[in-house]
């Protein structure tokens, strides 16, 4: 047999194939969409077919384990996708703990300010970061103490505002209201 003659009683098949595919899929649609899978596969692997079989039972196998498989596609998928409208907020926590997004959008955050800030200061702030003393600091820069603690105090100062929509809303304590 030819492959365009198989195709044409492939064909000959369609209108038992949808009255079948409605079985399983109970939707019109869905249903083509199943026909048109199963004649896709039936024509792509026609040399399986040994001819003198009964074709119209070989579609109807082709049609169930498509629908079968694409069924267990669906299950798996679904059990790893969340379909709501609104993801929940512990599914956003674990998301983005996950992921770590959040850390790394801080992280260039910080970076980027102390990118920003001038050398006299950045050079003390980042040795006092590293865990260097004051006395330290003053003796490698070749500058007094005190001038050390006020470009840290500085550089801190203009890091917390370049950082302020990270600030989580504490409000600090008012100690005395000035009219």
């Amino acid at each position: 047999m030819t492959k365009i003659e198989f195709n044409t009683m492939v064909m000959r098949q369609t209108s038992s194939l949808k009255m079948y595919a409605l079985h399983f899929t109970h939707d019109a649609d869905d249903a083509n969409d199943l026909v048109q899978d199963t004649m896709l596969k039936a024509i792509t692997y026609y040399n399986k077919f040994k001819e003198g079989t009964n074709l119209k039972g070989w579609l109807y196998t082709i049609m169930k384990n498509t629908f079968i498989n694409n069924y267990r596609r669906f299950v798996k998928i679904s059990s790893f996708v969340t379909k709501s409208e609104e993801i929940s907020s512990a599914n956003l926590v674990f998301s983005s703990t996950k992921n770590q997004g959040e850390s790394k959008f801080i992280m260039d955050d910080i970076k980027m300010a102390l990118g920003k800030l001038p050398e006299e200061y950045y050079v003390p702030f980042s040795m006092y970061f590293e865990g260097h003393k004051y006395h330290e600091i003053a003796d490698h820069l070749n500058i007094p103490i005190g001038t050390v603690k006020t470009r840290i105090h500085v550089a801190r100062k203009l890091l917390k505002k370049s950082l302020k929509p990270y600030d989580n809303g504490v409000k600090k304590p008012v100690y005395a209201e000035i009219d």
